[in-house]
C-alpha cells in the first residue's frame, strides 16, 4: 500500500511525458511543412525562373569538387603523383617535382592535341598522283574501293592514270540524283540499302515531311547499285518474210505443254496460259518452220517462238526460259522447241500460246485436242 503514491507519480509522469513528445513531434511537423512550402514557393517562383541559377551553382561545385578531388591542388591524386609512374603536381606547395626526390618512377608525358574527324558533307574530286591505286585512294578517304568504283563508272580491272579525275563519296556506298516520284523507300530499296540510313546521314537534304526535292542528290550509306540488266538471249529471225515450207501443218493442234489453264481466251488477251510451277518442255503443237526464235523486240512476250504451219495458221509460244530452234527450222508436231519459262511480262512460270488464222487470233481451246 506504502507503493501506491509512487506508482500513481510514475504513471503521471509517463503520461506528461508521451504528451510532450507528441507536442513537440507537432510543431516539428508543422516546421517542416512551412520550410517545404516556402522551398516549395522559391523552386517555383516565375515558373523556373531560378532554374538557371541552381543550374550554375551546381556545376560550379562540380568544378570545385573535381579540382579539388582531382589533384589539381590536393597532392594526393593520380594527376599529383600519389600513383607510380605519374610526376608529382608542380602546382602543390612544397611538392618534390623530381623522381629522385619524390621516390617516385616518373614517366614523361606528352602533350598531344586530338584532333575530331569531322565528316565530309559533299563529293571531293580527287586528280589521280603518280603511284595512287583504289585502294590506297580509298584508303585515305575512308570509303570502299567498290564505292571508288561505282561513282566513276569503273570495273575491278579499270587503270587509273595520273591527272585522271575521281569523285570521292564521303562515305561508303552511292550518290543518287532524285527524279520525280522518288521517296526514301522507293530509292532505299533500288540500292538494297536501309531507309533510315539515308534519313541519319546528316548532310542529305530531306524535309521533315520526307518529301525529296527533284534534281537533290543524296548519299545512300553503304547502298549498291541495282544489277545491271543480263544481255538478252541471242535473237533469231528468219530472213525475208517469205520462208519456203516444204510440207504443210495437218491443223491439227496438240497440246504444247502440261499443267494447269490459269488464263483463258479473250479480247484483251488473244491466246491461253498453261501453268506449271515446276516448268518442263514445250512441243510444237503442229508441224511447220520456226520464224521467230528469241526475243527481238524486248517486249512482253519475252523468249519466244513462232512457227509458220503453211496452211494460214501460225503459232505462238512465249515466256519460255530456253529455246532450243532457230529461225528457218523445219520442226514436226511434238518436237520440243523449248522450256517453260517466266520471261518477258509474266508472273509465274507459265506458257502462253496463240494460234491465229491468216492473222486473226482464235481461241486456242476450239483447235489443241483435235
Amino acid at each position: 500500500m506504502d507503493h501506491d503514491p509512487i506508482y500513481q507519480e510514475f504513471i503521471q509522469f509517463l503520461r506528461s511525458f508521451t504528451s510532450y513528445i507528441v507536442y513537440r513531434l507537432s510543431c516539428a511537423g508543422l516546421n517542416f511543412e512551412k520550410v517545404k512550402d516556402f522551398l516549395v514557393d522559391v523552386l517555383l517562383a516565375r515558373r523556373g525562373a531560378n532554374t538557371s541559377v541552381f543550374i550554375h551553382a551546381s556545376i560550379v561545385v562540380l568544378a570545385i569538387s573535381v579540382l579539388v578531388g582531382g589533384g589539381v591542388f590536393s597532392s594526393r591524386s593520380v594527376v599529383s603523383g600519389s600513383f607510380p609512374g605519374v610526376p608529382v603536381n608542380p602546382l602543390v606547395a612544397g611538392a618534390s617535382t623530381t623522381s629522385e626526390e619524390s621516390g617516385i618512377i616518373s614517366s614523361t608525358i606528352t602533350p598531344v592535341t586530338i584532333i575530331s574527324d569531322k565528316p565530309r558533307d559533299k563529293v571531293v574530286d580527287y586528280e589521280v598522283s603518280e603511284g595512287d591505286t583504289i585502294s590506297s585512294i580509298a584508303e585515305e578517304y575512308g570509303v570502299s574501293d567498290s564505292t571508288i568504283l561505282w561513282a566513276n563508272d569503273l570495273s575491278s580491272t579499270s587503270k587509273i592514270k595520273q591527272g585522271q579525275k575521281l569523285k570521292i563519296l564521303p562515305v561508303s556506298g552511292v550518290s543518287h540524283k532524285v527524279v520525280g516520284g522518288d521517296t526514301i523507300y522507293s530509292v532505299a530499296k533500288k540500292y538494297q540499302a536501309n531507309a533510315q540510313g539515308i534519313l541519319d546521314f546528316p548532310f542529305n537534304d530531306v524535309g521533315d515531311d520526307f518529301q525529296l526535292g527533284t534534281g537533290t542528290v543524296l548519299i545512300v550509306p553503304d547502298g549498291a547499285p541495282p544489277e545491271k540488266p543480263k544481255p538478252l538471249p541471242t535473237q533469231y529471225l528468219a530472213s525475208g518474210q517469205n520462208v519456203p515450207i516444204e510440207s504443210l501443218g495437218s491443223a491439227q493442234f496438240i497440246w504444247p505443254a502440261s499443267g494447269g489453264m490459269s488464263q483463258y481466251f479473250s479480247w484483251y488477251h488473244p491466246g491461253v496460259d498453261i501453268s506449271n510451277l515446276g516448268g518442263g518442255p514445250i512441243r510444237a503443237s503442229d508441224s511447220g518452220t520456226v520464224t521467230v526464235a528469241g526475243w527481238p523486240d524486248n517486249q512482253g512476250y519475252g523468249n519466244r517462238v513462232s512457227i509458220d504451219h503453211g496452211n494460214g495458221f501460225t503459232t505462238l509460244y512465249a515466256h519460255m526460259s530456253a529455246i532450243y530452234v532457230s529461225a528457218g527450222q523445219r520442226v514436226s508436231k511434238g518436237d520440243v522447241i523449248g522450256a517453260m519459262g517466266s520471261t518477258g511480262r509474266s508472273t509465274g512460270t507459265h506458257l502462253h500460246i496463240e494460234i491465229r488464222k491468216n492473222g486473226s487470233a482464235l481461241n486456242p481451246l476450239s483447235l489443241l485436242g483435235k
